[in-house]
């Protein structure tokens, strides 16, 4: 089966939004995991307010990590699917965030303009067609000195960790979503990583993108090998215009 893309991407996770929930809740440390990609933004403590960008929040997982972490930020959240923001929509959050649909080449047009101190992309590069393109755009909604995390299942690149990932996705996450009738989307969720770029290829895809201070961080628990944040910073002098 082909990955799905744009569209019928966003019509899977549509479809998805009822569950989604439940099942990431029943992976172990999911939720702790975007706290702490979210904490590894390291936004300067003298920041007021900071304006706070969240690429591909789906249901707010990711949105709530943030607002945990940094109470007082201005969060934009952002996903191309209907049904995944009408969930996030619906979340008690302790201060106003602003969710907007739209996939990231089109964000423009749905008035999300920068510049943001920090651009937070959980999950997301692998199910875009072009994540060059995502990350070009994310420099540019960045101000001189802003910072970058992306929060993916990325692998090692270690065959151990391989093996981890295929077993719990063909023997638990495919069969329980297939159950659900979510099973295309999940198939496509397995294969995504599996083809997507190891932990190191994505920083170096980043580095390509005009970030500086790239740094590729583990997260522990079963996920060791297969999750990693990397986390970024544009250039406060202009440099890096591969961005741009």
């Amino acid at each position: 089966m082909p990955l799905l893309r744009d569209a019928d991407l966003a019509t899977a996770f549509d479809h998805a939004a009822r569950s989604y929930d439940t099942l990431v809740a029943a992976n172990p440390g999911y939720h702790a995991h975007l706290r702490r990609s979210a904490r590894r933004l390291g936004l300067p403590g003298g920041v007021p307010g900071p304006r706070v960008l969240d690429l591909g929040c789906g249901t707010g997982a990711s949105t709530a990590a943030l607002a945990a972490a940094l109470p007082g930020a201005d969060i934009t959240a952002v996903d191309a699917s209907a049904g995944m923001l009408r969930r996030a929509a619906r979340r008690p959050w302790p201060r106003p965030v602003r969710f907007v649909q739209a996939p990231v080449e089109r964000l423009a047009a749905a008035g999300v303009r920068g510049p943001f101190d920090a651009v937070f992309a959980a999950y997301l590069l692998r199910n875009t067609a072009d994540p060059d393109a995502v990350l070009a755009h994310a420099y540019r909604l960045l101000a001189p000195g802003g910072r970058l995390a992306v929060h993916e299942y990325a692998l090692s690149g270690r065959a151990a960790h391989r093996a981890v990932w295929n077993a719990v996705c063909g023997g638990v996450v495919l069969p329980v979503a297939t159950l659900l009738g979510d099973g295309p989307l999940y198939r496509h969720l397995w294969r995504s990583v599996v083809s997507f770029d190891t932990a190191g290829q994505l920083a170096r895809r980043v580095e390509r993108a005009g970030f500086e201070r790239v740094r590729v961080l583990p997260l522990p628990g079963w996920q060791t090998g297969i999750t990693h944040t990397v986390v970024a910073r544009r250039p406060f002098d202009g440099g890096g215009e591969a961005g741009r």
